[in-house]
């Protein structure tokens, strides 16, 4: 049994992205993978995969961010907005905000639905478009940031936002197992200001510096 949380309109949107995240994943899995149209090296792609957190593992971000106090928050890969549902709940509950980050517009579109109808607009800040430019206007401290968006622009995103982080500031990156994520595996080796504890495909790197 998942955590839920206590607004009905936001656990619903939740619910109904877990069921339709598992419904694309097992699509994609019966066709034997992505379609030809998106799996293809463009930053616009996989309109329609939800490509989302795991039920365990977005209620370990919403934990996480709790734990912590996290007020200001940072996505950088909202797809449909499973994991940013948790943020807000999290964000809401500690009395802070979440920006969150999306290239693809038929995502973009749908998440802004998302959020009103799970009552979180007024705490999410949706920016649309690439990351590395968007993301520039984003004020500090940024308490966490997400990192499950393209796994090839970690480390810039990473650049981009790292610097408004405190000392004790945290990122959680996820599919730090797929091969475009290694630049950021390696920049969070021991000794560069960053100590980093693998759960699988995610870490959650701590700021000492």
């Amino acid at each position: 049994m998942h955590w839920q949380p206590d607004d009905p309109q936001l656990a619903a949107e939740i619910a109904r992205l877990h069921d339709a995240a598992r419904a694309s994943d097992a699509a994609r899995a019966e066709r034997g993978g992505f379609e030809p149209g998106e799996d293809v090296d463009d930053l616009v792609r996989l309109g329609s995969e939800y490509l989302a957190l795991s039920p365990d593992e977005a209620e370990l971000v919403y934990v996480v961010a709790r734990a912590m106090g996290a007020r200001n928050i940072v996505e950088f890969g909202a797809s449909f907005g499973v994991s940013t549902l948790y943020l807000a709940a999290a964000a809401r509950a500690n009395g802070g905000q979440v920006t969150t980050t999306e290239v693809h517009p038929r995502k973009c579109a749908a998440l802004r639905d998302t959020l009103n109808r799970a009552g979180v607009a007024d705490i999410v800040t949706l920016l649309e478009g690439d990351a590395r430019e968007t993301l520039a206007s984003v004020g500090g401290p940024v308490d966490l940031l997400l990192l499950d968006g393209w796994k090839g622009m970690y480390t810039e995103v990473l650049d981009l936002v790292g610097p408004r982080m405190p000392v004790g500031g945290l990122v959680i990156a996820d599919n730090l197992n797929h091969v475009a994520a290694g630049p950021y595996v390696r920049r969070m080796r021991p000794g560069g200001g960053w100590l980093m504890q693998r759960r699988g495909a995610m870490g959650l790197s701590l700021k000492l510096a």
